[in-house]
């Protein structure tokens, strides 16, 4: 506003339409005199995504692809609390992405071979969000996570800004603490994220205690090991007094056994968190086998009596590939 010679409050003015009001048409903005509101029309334009494709689980889940301007493709889940609601509601929780596929190319997910596309901007972002409101209303969603496409770390100032947006009260106006940012393990961007003491949640993708496995399913481990990660970890819980979510994909015959308890206890000791293990999710062509609930509630039993909090979580929307780890457009062409 003011580049274009107007009093700065009116842009807190456009931003509480956009964001709040959701609308989209400038000439509606009826607390702007007429000239700006003909200037604005004139020199800018504001599209909500586009949604391409929409699947619905058993269990309520639903995922949307949306196409970007450019025509890449990104996917969002919305998760119900109960499969009783089926279009968001009391406790829904949005997954959104931050990336066109992603770089990090982990051998058990499918976003992984997809190779990267892009980076998402901050619009493209909370765009996901407006798409999900427009469709679903104001209460589409009360919980977010940056868990779908890519890795937030790596975009790291586009993602800040969408967190703003986000959490701001005159934008969607998500408390901080039901906004949480996921991350397979990006040491610096944890330091960061510590250093800018926001009030968001962390969850940091483990899956295995043991350097060597770790290396194998995450090639990231290679760039930043798991004492760099731990050492990251700490700092982040001293400087911002909170909590860390682990994220545990159990994979049957691989990191199951008693040495990956043991490991698993021995790194997670005294870091201030909750662990979350969730069996994984079977991706077409990925050479993983999924555990059954008997042996992923029998290795969270060993686990109860060694570490303060431990959870076991079911999937949500496998049936429709939208669960953690296949996200992956079907359409687009897979890398080896």
């Amino acid at each position: 506003m003011l580049s274009l010679g107007q009093k700065a409050y009116k842009g807190g003015q456009i931003y509480s339409w956009l964001y709040k009001v959701r609308q989209y048409d400038f000439h509606q903005m009826t607390d702007l005199t007429k000239e700006i509101r003909n200037r604005l029309d004139e020199d800018y334009v504001f599209n909500l995504l586009e949604i391409e494709n929409e699947s619905v689980s058993q269990d309520g889940t639903r995922k949307f692809l949306f196409r970007l301007s450019d025509g890449n493709p990104v996917e969002t889940v919305l998760i119900p609390a109960s499969m009783n609601t089926g279009q968001g509601g009391d406790r829904a929780t949005a997954c959104i992405s931050v990336q066109s596929g992603c770089a990090l190319g982990c051998r058990f997910c499918a976003t992984g071979t997809m190779g990267l596309l892009r980076d998402l901007t901050p619009g493209e972002m909370v765009g996901q969000l407006l798409g999900l409101r427009e469709r679903f209303g104001n209460d589409a969603f009360t919980n977010v996570v940056m868990m779908g496409m890519g890795e937030p770390l790596l975009n790291f100032d586009n993602v800040l800004k969408a967190l703003h947006i986000i959490t701001n009260k005159d934008g969607l106006c998500v408390s901080a603490r039901k906004v949480t940012v996921s991350t397979s393990g990006i040491t610096p961007g944890i330091r960061k994220l510590a250093d800018l003491e926001l009030k968001s949640s962390l969850a940091v993708s483990l899956h295995t205690a043991i350097q060597e496995k770790r290396e194998q399913i995450m090639p990231v481990a290679r760039s930043f090991d798991l004492n760099d990660l731990i050492d990251a970890m700490r700092y982040y819980t001293r400087k911002t007094k909170s909590h860390i979510t682990i994220e545990y994909i159990l994979f049957k015959d691989f990191n199951d056994g008693m040495d990956d308890v043991k490991a698993l206890t021995h790194f997670l000791q005294g870091l201030p968190c909750k662990l979350n293990i969730i069996a994984y999710n079977p991706v077409e062509g990925l050479d993983f086998t999924r555990p059954t609930d008997e042996e992923v509630d029998a290795f969270a039993r060993k686990l109860y009596q060694r570490l303060p909090a431990v959870m076991v979580r079911k999937s949500r929307g496998s049936d429709v590939n939208a669960a953690c780890g296949q996200l992956a457009v079907q359409q687009q062409k897979r890398r080896k």
